[in-house]
């Protein structure tokens, strides 16, 4: 029987469809979709005996190789896995790294044990990848970007959130864009990061919106980059500054900083191990805008910052953080704020609060 092949890659992205990838744990971890589950054909080292294999004596060697390290239990196990995941899925399908004999075999493993006729992808995650690089190039192309800028603890992100036409830059780099942005889970791979870009971009090309909303950043968000041209293409777009007063942005750091991240920090790590592990992160952040603040500046604050940690550690009493916040936005963040806005302050088109640019966003720009 002839099973099926799909090749509709861009109706896969935008509909989410669920897909199964077979690749070995390695090669998924190098890169992957976010609709993607991992269950492999074969383990990392079997994988690498049979690519020596294959060096050394050639396909059918490999392929014989093969059988012999994946059947009996093995076989069994990996096949009900991915009979589960097709059950539960009907709708998905599977791949290997280039779409031919890994996938070929799940493809038709699973159709012998089941009778389940689950499609494969023609090309495999290679050509998937190949697709969504070419949609990246091209959407930054075709989408015009607004960025919006602001002060550090305007509450850009949930500005963002609430709209439809947007892409939520430190969402996808799982990274606050700061000094202080670290999460307490590490960020993607830069393969993923642009996958999951390309895809946010083709929903948004499907969707015939012309202009989308990111946020302001800088070429690197942590550790990892914007791709050039979409950073070249926010690089001349139009500015609108969110605007609010002191006391907000304050709030708003405390609790993206301070009370969230410890939370985060601790549904990981547990209670106590959690907070610690929090207070290492943030003092290994604090150590790191020395430079700019200057000696005696840095050593106030850290002092500052110490008190605070003590008082939450032993008396779990938080305000004393929002002293540090506000020198650390009046001293750190927003002098380096303005010096980056004087050198694009031609390209600010409005300014004002949520309410203020949300209507700008939909009058001038159609932007919901």
């Amino acid at each position: 029987m002839q099973l099926p092949l799909l090749d509709n890659y861009q109706q896969l992205f935008i509909d989410d469809i669920p897909l199964l990838d077979v690749r070995a744990p390695v090669e998924f971890e190098q890169g992957a979709f976010p609709n993607a589950q991992n269950l492999p054909l074969m383990s990392n080292d079997e994988r690498h005996q049979i690519g020596l294999r294959y060096k050394e004596q050639g396909q059918q060697a490999a392929i014989a190789l093969g059988q012999e390290l994946i059947q009996g239990e093995t076989k069994d196990t990996r096949v009900k896995h991915w009979i589960n995941f097709s059950k539960q899925h009907p709708q998905g399908a599977l791949y290997c790294f280039r779409g031919g004999l890994r996938s070929q075999i799940c493809q038709q493993w699973i159709y012998e044990a089941s009778g389940i006729v689950y499609p494969r992808i023609k090309g495999g995650y290679k050509a998937l990848r190949r697709f969504l690089i070419e949609e990246l190039d091209t959407a930054s192309t075709h989408i015009l970007p607004i960025v919006l800028g602001g002060r550090t603890g305007s509450g850009k992100t949930l500005f963002i959130q609430r709209l439809q036409q947007q892409i939520d830059l430190e969402k996808i780099f799982h990274h606050r864009g700061s000094a202080f942005g670290k999460h307490a889970t590490t960020q993607p791979s830069q393969i993923d990061i642009e996958n999951r870009l390309a895809i946010e971009f083709l929903k948004q090309r499907h969707q015939q919106h012309r202009h989308v909303v990111l946020e302001d950043e800088a070429a690197n968000i942590g550790s990892r980059q914007i791709p050039l041209k979409l950073f070249a293409s926010m690089q001349q777009a139009p500015i609108v500054l969110l605007e609010i007063d002191i006391h907000e942005r304050i709030e708003n750091v405390f609790h993206e900083y301070v009370s969230g991240s410890v939370r985060e920090y601790q549904s990981l790590y547990g209670r106590e191990a959690g907070f610690e592990h929090w207070v290492t992160n943030i003092l290994a952040a604090n150590e790191k805008i020395q430079r700019r603040l200057g000696g005696q500046r840095h050593k106030q604050m850290t002092a500052i910052l110490y008190d605070a940690i003590e008082k939450h550690r032993h008396q779990n009493e938080t305000a004393h953080y929002k002293d540090w916040i506000h020198r650390l936005l009046t001293e750190y963040y927003d002098p380096m704020y303005d010096y980056q806005l004087s050198r694009k302050q031609e390209r600010v088109i409005a300014r004002g609060d949520h309410a203020t640019l949300g209507d700008l966003l939909g009058q001038r720009f159609d932007i919901r």
